[in-house]
C-alpha cells in the first residue's frame, strides 16, 4: 500500500452523496416489511388528529400505514411500488418519534439521507429519584437556555421527556449529543462539554489543524471535592472479650438485692405507699413554693443618695470680698 493510500483519500468541498432515484432498483421486493410500535393512552388524541398528514406523507415514499387504536400502536409496511429498501427504516423511525411525542414537522427530517434519529435512555442511570431529576433538569437548562445551546451546535432536534432522550439530526451531531447527556447523568455539567464543543467547530475552520491534535486548544477542567467535608470522629475500639456480656439484672433480681423480695405482701404495699407519699410531699412544696413567688411583693427601689452640702469657707469669702473693694476703688480713682 503506498503512502497516498493509507493517508486515504481527500473528499472535495461542497461534495454530498447523489439523493436516491425510483430508476436505481427498478425491480419490486419479493418480500413484505413491516414495523409496528406501541403509543400511550394520552398521546392517542394528538396522533389521531396528525395521522391522516402523516399517512399522506408515507404514501409519498411508497409506504402503507395504519393506526390501531384498539391495541394503541402503528404499524408500517412496504407495498408493491415500494423501491427504496431504506425507506421502510425510515418508516420505522418515523412512527416511533412520533409515538415519543417528537411533532410531525421535525419527524420528517428522518427521511433525509443526512438525518438519523437515536433514543437515548437515562432513567436507569439514576437510582435515587431527586439527583434524576435534577441531573435532567441541566440538559434543559433555565427556561431552555442549555437544550436550545446544544440544538444550535449539533444541529440536532432534542426533545427530553420522561425517562428518554430522544434526538433527530446528522450522525456526527448525534454522537456528539450522546456523549454531552451521558456525561451530564454522571454528574458532569453540560456547560464544560459545551465550551468544548464550540472550540473544536472554531478549530475545524481551520485546514492547517486538521491533522493536528486538538488537546493543546481544548480545555482542562479538575473535578471539584464540591467543599471540604467534616472528617467524622474515629470511635475508641473497645477491647475485645471472649466472654459475652453481662445480663442485665431482671426485676425479681433487683428486688432481691435490696430485700423486698423476702418481705410479706402488706409490707410491701406499706413500703409502697410510704414512698408515694414522699413524693406528694416534695411535689406539694414545690407548688407551694411557685405559689408564693407570685405573691411576694417586688422589691422597693432604693433612694438616691442625698448630696453632701458643702461646708462655706468663711475666711476665702472674706478675702474675695476685700478685694472686690480694692478693684472697685482703683477704677474710680482712674476714672477722675
Amino acid at each position: 500500500m503506498t503512502e497516498e493510500e493509507s493517508q486515504g483519500l481527500d473528499i472535495p468541498e461542497g461534495w454530498t452523496e447523489p439523493a436516491w432515484k425510483p430508476e436505481d432498483n427498478k425491480h419490486r421486493f419479493t418480500e413484505e416489511s413491516s414495523f409496528s410500535t406501541l403509543f400511550p393512552k394520552y398521546r392517542e388524541k394528538y396522533i389521531q388528529e396528525i395521522w391522516q398528514e402523516a399517512r399522506v406523507f408515507l404514501t409519498t415514499h411508497t409506504i402503507k400505514a395504519s393506526l390501531d387504536l384498539i391495541k394503541g400502536s402503528m404499524t408500517v409496511k412496504t407495498t408493491i411500488k415500494s423501491r427504496d429498501p431504506f425507506s421502510i427504516l425510515n418508516a420505522r423511525d418515523f412512527i416511533k418519534v412520533i409515538s415519543r411525542g417528537v411533532p410531525l414537522d421535525a419527524a420528517r427530517r428522518v427521511f433525509k439521507d443526512d438525518t438519523a434519529c437515536e433514543v437515548i435512555k437515562i432513567g436507569s442511570m439514576n437510582q435515587n429519584r431527586e439527583r434524576f431529576v435534577k441531573r435532567r433538569q441541566r440538559l434543559i437548562g433555565k427556561e431552555g437556555q442549555t437544550l436550545k445551546a446544544l440544538e444550535l451546535l449539533t444541529n440536532c432536534y432534542i426533545l427530553i421527556q420522561g425517562h428518554t432522550v430522544t434526538a433527530l439530526g446528522p450522525h456526527k451531531g448525534l454522537k456528539d449529543l450522546r456523549k454531552i447527556v451521558l456525561d451530564t447523568m454522571n454528574n458532569i455539567h453540560p456547560v464544560y462539554n459545551i465550551k468544548a464543543l464550540m472550540i473544536k467547530q472554531e478549530l475545524a475552520k481551520n485546514p492547517k489543524l486538521k491533522t493536528e491534535s486538538w488537546d493543546r486548544f481544548l480545555p482542562k477542567f479538575k473535578k471539584g471535592s464540591g467543599g471540604k467535608r467534616k472528617a467524622k470522629p474515629r470511635l475508641a475500639k473497645k477491647e475485645y472479650s471472649h466472654f459475652p456480656p453481662p445480663q442485665p439484672l431482671s426485676k425479681m433480681d433487683k428486688e432481691m438485692e435490696s430485700g423486698e423480695y423476702f418481705l410479706q405482701e402488706a409490707e410491701r404495699k406499706r413500703k409502697k405507699q410510704l414512698e408515694q407519699k414522699v413524693r406528694q410531699a416534695e411535689g406539694m412544696k414545690k407548688n407551694t413554693e411557685r405559689r408564693m413567688k407570685s405573691l411576694q411583693p417586688p422589691k422597693e427601689k432604693k433612694a438616691k443618695k442625698e448630696e453632701k452640702k458643702k461646708e462655706v469657707d468663711v475666711k476665702s469669702l472674706v478675702e474675695n470680698i476685700k478685694k472686690s473693694k480694692t478693684t472697685k476703688k482703683l477704677t474710680a480713682k482712674m476714672a477722675k
